[in-house]
């Protein structure tokens, strides 16, 4: 059991926070690869594994404008294809999170999010428009996808890489990733509320007091993505989920 947030919260504290709240809702708008940041900045607020508990309630706000805004864009059928391992994933992130040491997740995750960076950026290279079918390739995404959203909240980038290998353009991309996560983010609540007690009251009125930050990034997110063109776009998001992966590991 976590102990109440809102007894000794300082000023630092909720200006991480507020942060934080910010650049989740520009995430949420489409900007996408800098999920990193806020999940950084939480830890660095609250403590690594109380910040999981703070953070998915604001994902789930977030998601809500998201589905709302994008959802005329949605692919259901990588959703479909997806959702199923990314939930299996989740189960398992909910027993390896336990123990699991934080450097060795640290380090795992980013070595394989980077390899597969470069994997993406070898294929755009090549221009080819083929893009992967087999069951094998949603499986291994979709697993990493769920532990590290479980462990980390930061199952972005895995995401990413899956997404950007199906070519969707930027508004399908950003349409079909709000639904995924908003599913996601749902089944993490009852497992971080009964199983890791990371969801409190306490917890609950601090989300409150920082949706604000999420709805001033939504309002910044949603102006950026619509002057960003898809070609752009692409790079931007390998670009930042490579930068993610550093992040992560050194942080």
């Amino acid at each position: 059991m976590i102990l109440p947030l809102s007894l000794d919260i300082t000023a630092t504290s909720w200006a991480l926070a507020g942060t934080a709240a910010c650049v989740i809702g520009i995430s949420k708008a489409g900007i996408k690869g800098i999920a990193i940041i806020n999940v950084t900045l939480m830890a660095l607020a609250f403590g690594a594994k109380e910040s999981t508990g703070l953070l998915v309630p604001l994902l789930v706000v977030g998601d809500i404008f998201a589905v709302i805004y994008y959802h005329r864009h949605t692919q259901w059928r990588y959703i479909i294809r997806l959702l199923p391992w990314v939930v299996l994933g989740v189960v398992f992130g909910v027993y390896i999170g336990k123990d699991l040491p934080a450097k060795t997740f640290k380090i795992g995750m980013s070595v394989i999010i980077l390899g597969s960076v470069l994997m993406m950026y070898w294929w755009d290279q090549k221009k080819s428009k083929k893009v992967p079918t087999h069951w094998a390739f949603a499986g291994f995404i979709g697993i990493l996808a769920g532990i590290t959203t479980m462990i980390g909240n930061l199952a972005g980038a895995f995401s990413n890489i899956f997404f950007l290998a199906m070519r969707l353009p930027k508004n399908e991309f950003i349409g079909t990733a709000a639904w995924l996560f908003f599913i996601v983010n749902l089944l993490k609540l009852p497992f971080h509320y009964f199983v890791w007690e990371t969801i409190t009251p306490d917890t609950l009125m601090v989300n409150l007091k920082l949706l604000p930050g999420i709805l001033i990034g939504l309002f910044i997110g949603i102006r950026l993505v619509k002057i960003i063109k898809d070609d752009f776009y692409r790079k931007m998001i390998l670009a930042l989920t490579a930068i993610g992966a550093v992040i992560i590991l050194f942080r």
